[in-house]
C-alpha cells in the first residue's frame, strides 16, 4: 500500500476506535465545498489501495471553481440503491452475465456485488381502486397478482447473490425508507484484521431522485441500471470533477408557504441559472430554519432542476433527525466525531466555501405556487394559476387547429415540434361542452380544466411530516366547515412509508383524510410515475367524448406529458395540502385565492384561507405525533414483509432457469455471440433517420412507464403470447422482457416526431418508399435492410427519469446515434453504456438551422478509434443535396471511451472479469 498524503490516522468514538484518512491537513481541502470534501476522502481511501493515480488527489485539491470540468477521476460509492422498476432489469442482466461468463469459460460466481445492493419494491403497486377503506388491501392484492413472477424472480437474487437486499412491497418509496433507514452518513465498514475503517456513505441509484439522500448529508445520485450494474462488480463511476455552485439561504419561510412551494422556486431559479453536470450546494444561516425534511425536498428534485446533486452539509439537524428516525447512538456519535474531524459539520460562522457560482434566496420571499402543466420548472404563483390554466386550455384548443394560426406562428409551432405552447390568440370553439356525467349517485357535467386525479403521491413530499400532517388539517378543517371533494375527482393517499400512516392514525387526521376520499392505496410511486390506474368509466368516457383538456394535482416531481395518465393533458405539481384543496374545488381554472372552494352547511361560501393551517397548528401537531419509536416499530425486520412475500415462491441455484413462455422476464440478446475481443469501431454509413424530434423530450416520451395500448407493437406481442389486455400490466414492469420494451421505446403517446407531422405516438416513415408505420416496425424493416439508424433532436434531450430502458430500447432498435442539441446527463451516460454514440451541434446549429428534414441519408465520418472529438456529418436529402456539419463526440472520458469500443459497459466488464 502507499499512503503519499499521509492521511491514514485513528479516530476514537466512545469505546471504538476507526481508521479514517483525514483531510483537514492537505493544503487546499479546508476550502472546498463539502461534496468535493467527500470525492477527496474517496480518492485518498482508494489511493491507499493504490488503484488511484495520486495527481487525480492534486487535482481536487487544486480544483478551480471557475475551469470548465476537464479532469477525470475515478468515484467508488459505498453502496448501490435499487427500485424495481429498473432493478429488475438490473438483476435480468446480472443472470444473464452468469450465463455469458460460463459461455466465456469464466466462473458464474464472479458476477456478484461487491457492496452493498439494496432494492426497494415500490413502483410496482397501482391505483386501481381508490375512495374506500380497502382500497390498499384490494390494490396489494391486485400488485402481486400481476407481478408474481416479477417478484419471485427477485426472490432468486436475494439468494443467488451475496450483498444483495430486497425490501418487499408496500413498505415504503425507495428513497424515503433510503432517508428513514438505509442511510449510514457515515459507513463503519469491519475489515479481514478485525480493524474498523469509517467513511463517508456514498452511493448511486437506479432512481434519478436518488439524490434525496443529499438532504442528509450523503452524496449520491442517479444512474442508469447499466452503470450501477457496473458499480456493483467493482467498476468505478467515471466522472470529470465538477463545478459546484454555491446556493445561499437566508432568513425563514413566510406563513402559508410549504417546502413544496420553496422547492419549485429553487427548481425555477436554477434551471433558468444552469446546473446540468454540476453538484448544487446549500449553504447560509437560512439552514438553521430548514428541518431535514424540508432539505430531503430540495435535494429530492436535483433532476428537476438538472444537476447531477444538491447537497447538504452535515449539522446539528442532521443529528437531530438520525436520533428521530431511531438511529442507534453510537452510529450517531460516529457521525458527529467523523464529521467535525473531517471539517464536514457545519457550524455558524463558517467561511464559505469556493464555488463555481453562487445564488442567494431569501426565504421569506417564497410564495405559496404551482407548477405545470408539463414541466416542473414551470412554476406558478397561486394567485396566477387560474389564468395560466385557462391561458393553456385555450392554447392547446387552438393548437387542435393549425391553420387558425398566422403563418409565422404555424412555422414556428412546426419548428418546435409542438412541444412549446405558442400564446397566439385562440381562436378555436372554447365553449366547455355540457356532457351529463352521471356516477356513483352524482349527476354533473365535465368541463376543461376539471381535476381528474388529486394523488397526494411521490418521494419528494410524502417523506415530510409538515406537508403531509399540514394536508390532514386541511382537511380536517374543510369536514368541519361541511366540504367534500368533488363525485369527479380520484383521490389517493400514498404514504412514502408506514411511518407517515402511524402519525397519520395517531394525530387523529387520517380519518379526516379518508372523509375527504384519500384513503391509502399503497406504499409507493402510484401517480407520479404513471401507476394512476383508469379513470372511473363515466369520467373517461366524457373526456374521450369531447375531447376535453382536464388536469390532476399530485404532490409529485415529474408532470411530462403523458406520464400520469394518457388522457389527462394538463399536470400540476403541488403540496400535499393543495392537493386536497383542489380536489375540493374539482377544477385548476379557479382563482384558488378569491373564488370559493364550495359552500359550507349553511350555504355560506369557503375559501382557501377558511381552511389553510398555521405554521404553529403544524409545528404543534407534529411535534406531538412524530418520534422514534414509530420509526422503529415500521422498519423492524423490515427485510422480511407481510405474508404476501414470505410466503411467494422463488426459484433457487447461481444461475436462473430463464423460462420460454415468460413474457415478464427473459434473457436478454446484449452478450449473444460476444467474444473476449471487441470489434473494432467505424465510421456510420447511409443511415437513417429514425425519429426527429423537438426539444424537451423526456425519458417517458422514449420509454414510457405507463400503460400499454392494446394496439400497440407491445400491445400485440403481449396478446400473441396469450396475454389479456387486462392483464398487460405497465411497460414498468414489464423491464424484464427486452421484447416488450423495445416495442414501447419512442411509444409514448405524446410523442411527436416530425417526420410524421400531425401525428402523435410512435409512428414514423420507413424511406425511402414513404411508408407511415410504427417506430418499432420501422426499425425491423430497417434492421432486415441492414440499415443503421440515427436520432435527432433539440435540447434537453432525455431529461426526466434515470430510464436505462431509454436507451437500452435505442440500442435493441438498431439506433447507432443520437445527434443533439443538449443531452441531460443520466440519459448521455446510459447511451454510452449502451454503445451508442452521443453527438451533439456545434454551438448556434441545429436540426432547423441546417435545414434537415429526416429524409435524409446520414453519414458519420472521422469517429477513428473512439476518441476523436468531433466528427463529420453528411446529410444527402432525396434531391441529392448534401449538407455538412461537424458535430461533438460527448464520449466524455477515457473510461467513456473503452465503454464505447467494447459496444457498451456490460460487455467491457465481461471482458474484464473472465480476462
Amino acid at each position: 500500500m502507499t499512503d503519499n498524503f499521509k492521511t491514514r490516522t485513528t479516530l476514537g468514538v466512545e469505546d471504538k476506535t476507526y481508521t479514517i484518512h483525514r483531510l483537514r491537513d492537505l493544503p487546499g481541502a479546508a476550502s472546498l465545498p463539502f461534496s468535493l470534501k467527500i470525492l477527496l476522502e474517496n480518492l485518498l481511501r482508494c489511493e491507499d489501495g493504490k488503484t488511484v493515480n495520486p495527481e487525480d488527489i492534486q487535482a481536487l485539491l487544486d480544483w478551480d471553481p471557475k475551469a470548465e470540468p476537464g479532469k477525470e477521476i475515478a468515484f467508488r460509492p459505498a453502496r448501490v440503491l435499487l427500485q424495481d422498476f429498473t432493478g429488475v432489469p438490473a438483476v435480468v442482466d446480472l443472470a444473464a452475465m452468469r450465463d455469458a461468463v460460463v459461455a466465456l469459460g469464466g466462473d458464474p460466481a464472479k458476477i456478484n456485488p461487491l457492496q452493498p445492493a439494496e432494492l426497494v419494491i415500490d413502483h410496482s403497486v397501482q391505483v386501481d381502486s381508490f375512495g374506500n377503506p380497502n382500497a390498499f388491501n384490494l390494490n396489494a392484492e391486485l400488485e402481486y397478482s400481476r407481478n408474481r413472477e416479477r417478484y419471485s424472480f427477485l426472490k432468486w437474487g436475494q439468494q443467488a447473490f451475496s450483498n444483495f437486499a430486497v425490501v418487499p412491497p408496500d413498505t415504503g418509496i425507495v428513497h424515503q425508507v433510503n432517508l428513514e433507514y438505509l442511510a449510514r452518513t457515515v459507513f463503519a465498514q469491519p475489515q479481514a484484521d478485525g480493524s474498523l475503517v469509517a467513511y463517508p456513505d456514498t452511493l448511486v441509484g437506479t432512481d434519478s431522485h436518488t439524490t434525496m439522500i443529499n438532504g442528509l448529508g450523503v452524496l449520491g445520485w442517479g444512474v442508469g441500471g447499466i452503470e450501477a450494474e457496473a458499480a456493483m462488480l467493482g467498476q468505478p463511476i467515471s466522472m470529470l470533477i465538477p463545478q459546484v455552485v454555491g446556493f445561499r439561504l437566508v432568513g425563514d419561510l413566510a406563513e402559508g408557504a410549504t417546502a413544496t412551494d420553496l422547492v419549485l422556486m429553487i427548481v425555477q431559479m436554477l434551471r433558468k441559472h444552469g446546473v446540468v453536470g454540476k453538484f448544487v450546494e446549500f449553504f447560509g444561516d437560512g439552514l438553521a430554519h430548514l428541518p431535514l425534511a424540508d432539505r430531503a425536498t430540495i435535494a429530492n428534485m436535483a433532476p428537476e432542476y438538472g444537476a447531477t446533486c444538491g447537497i447538504f452539509p452535515i449539522d446539528e439537524e442532521t443529528l437531530a433527525y438520525l436520533r428521530l428516525s431511531g438511529r442507534d447512538a453510537h452510529s450517531i456519535a460516529l457521525v458527529e466525531a467523523y464529521a467535525r474531524e473531517q471539517g464536514m459539520f457545519r457550524k455558524a460562522g463558517d467561511a464559505e466555501a469556493r464555488y463555481t457560482s453562487v445564488l442567494e434566496l431569501d426565504l421569506s420571499t417564497v410564495e405559496p405556487s404551482l407548477a405545470g402543466p408539463k414541466r416542473p420548472q414551470d412554476r406558478i404563483r397561486l394567485g396566477e394559476a387560474g389564468q395560466v390554466v385557462e391561458k393553456a386550455i385555450k392554447t392547446m384548443l387552438d393548437e387542435r387547429k393549425p391553420a387558425a394560426k398566422a403563418p409565422a406562428e404555424a412555422e414556428r409551432f412546426e419548428a418546435e415540434g409542438g412541444h412549446t405552447a405558442v400564446g397566439v390568440e385562440h381562436q378555436a370553439d372554447a365553449t366547455p361542452p355540457k356532457h351529463l356525467v352521471k356516477m356513483n349517485g352524482h349527476e354533473f357535467s365535465l368541463d376543461h380544466g376539471a381535476v381528474v386525479i388529486a394523488a397526494i403521491t411521490s418521494c419528494t413530499n410524502t417523506s415530510n411530516p409538515s406537508v403531509m400532517l399540514g394536508a390532514g388539517l386541511v382537511a380536517r378543517k374543510a369536514r368541519e366547515r361541511g366540504l367534500t371533494v368533488k363525485p369527479w375527482v380520484k383521490t389517493s393517499l400514498a404514504p412514502g412509508s408506514r411511518v407517515v400512516t402511524e402519525y397519520l392514525t395517531q394525530s387523529g387526521l387520517l380519518n379526516d383524510l379518508e372523509a375527504m376520499g384519500f384513503h391509502v392505496v399503497g406504499y409507493g410511486c402510484t401517480t407520479c410515475i404513471g401507476n394512476s390506474g383508469p379513470l372511473p368509466e363515466p369520467v373517461s368516457e366524457a373526456i374521450l367524448k369531447d375531447d376535453l383538456i382536464v388536469s390532476s394535482v399530485l404532490s409529485g416531481n415529474r408532470n411530462f406529458e403523458g406520464r400520469i395518465h394518457s388522457e389527462i393533458r394538463m399536470n400540476f405539481l403541488a403540496s400535499p395540502p393543495l392537493v386536497v384543496a383542489y380536489a375540493i374545488a374539482g377544477r385548476m381554472n379557479i382563482d384558488i385565492y378569491n373564488q370559493p372552494l364550495g359552500e359550507d352547511k349553511d350555504g355560506k361560501p369557503v375559501y382557501l384561507r377558511d381552511i389553510w393551517p398555521t405554521q404553529e397548528e403544524i409545528r404543534t401537531v407534529v411535534s406531538q405525533n412524530v418520534d422514534a419509536a414509530k420509526f422503529r416499530a415500521a422498519y423492524d425486520n423490515v427485510f422480511q414483509g407481510e405474508t404476501r412475500w414470505s410466503s411467494l415462491p422463488a426459484p433457487s441455484g447461481q444461475r436462473f432457469d430463464w423460462q420460454d413462455d415468460s413474457t415478464y422476464v427473459r434473457n436478454p440478446p446484449y452478450f449473444e455471440g460476444m467474444g473476449m475481443t471487441p470489434e473494432p469501431v467505424t465510421d456510420i454509413s447511409a443511415a437513417r433517420v429514425l425519429a426527429l424530434l423537438g426539444d424537451s423530450v423526456t425519458t417517458d416520451h422514449i420509454s414510457p412507464a405507463g400503460n400499454i395500448k392494446t394496439d400497440s407493437p407491445a400491445g400485440k406481442y403481449l396478446t400473441e403470447h396469450g396475454v389479456k389486455p387486462a392483464d398487460f400490466n405497465s411497460y414498468g414492469s414489464r423491464r424484464g422482457n427486452h421484447e416488450v420494451m423495445m416495442r414501447g421505446t419512442f411509444a409514448n403517446v405524446r410523442l411527436r416526431n416530425r417526420l410524421a407531422p400531425g401525428t402523435e405516438g410512435g409512428v414514423t416513415l420507413h424511406l425511402p418508399d414513404g411508408g407511415q408505420m410504427s417506430i418499432y416496425d420501422a426499425a425491423m424493416k430497417y434492421k432486415d435492410e441492414g440499415t443503421p439508424l440515427v436520432v435527432i433532436a433539440g435540447k434537453e434531450y432525455g431529461s426526466g427519469s434515470s430510464r436505462d430502458w431509454a436507451a437500452k430500447g435505442s440500442r435493441l432498435l438498431g439506433v447507432r446515434a443520437v445527434i443533439v442539441e443538449s443531452f441531460e446527463r443520466i440519459h448521455r451516460s446510459n447511451l454510452v453504456g449502451m454503445g451508442v454514440l452521443p453527438l451533439t451541434f456545434m454551438d448556434g446549429q441545429n436540426a432547423q438551422s441546417l435545414g434537415l428534414t429526416g429524409r435524409e441519408i446520414i453519414d458519420i465520418s472521422g469517429l477513428g478509434d473512439g476518441s476523436a472529438k468531433e466528427v463529420t456529418v453528411t446529410a444527402t436529402a432525396e434531391d441529392g443535396k448534401v449538407t455538412r456539419f461537424k458535430a461533438r463526440v460527448r464520449l466524455d472520458t477515457p473510461q467513456e471511451v473503452d465503454y464505447y469500443r467494447h459496444g457498451g459497459i456490460l460487455p467491457y466488464v465481461l471482458r474484464q472479469l473472465v480476462a
